[in-house]
C-alpha cells in the first residue's frame, strides 16, 4: 500500500516531526517531503518506501482505505 499526502501529514502530527525531521529520518530532501504533502508531485516508490519505514520505526501504523478511508495510528507495543 502506498501512503497518501494526508497520511504523511497525519503521521508527522502523531510523532511530532517537522518536514525537515521527516526528511532527515527518511534520508530524503525536505523539498521532496514538502512537494509530496502539498500534492505537487508524486514521489518514486522508493521514496515513499523510505518515508513509510521511517514512520513505522517511530511506531506509526498505516491503515488501508478499507471502506472507512485511509488513516494512521500508533501501533500497539509488542508484548
Amino acid at each position: 500500500m502506498s501512503i497518501t499526502p494526508a497520511q504523511c501529514r497525519a503521521a508527522r502530527g502523531l510523532v511530532g516531526w517537522t518536514q525537515q525531521q521527516l526528511a532527515e529520518q527518511a534520508g530524503i530532501g525536505t523539498v521532496a517531503v514538502h512537494q509530496f504533502e502539498a500534492g505537487a508531485s508524486q514521489p518514486r516508490r522508493a521514496t515513499l518506501n523510505v518515508v513509510r519505514r521511517a514512520f513505522e520505526a517511530a511506531g506509526v501504523e498505516f491503515i488501508d482505505p478499507n471502506g472507512g478511508g485511509a488513516g494512521v495510528r500508533f501501533r500497539e507495543p509488542s508484548q
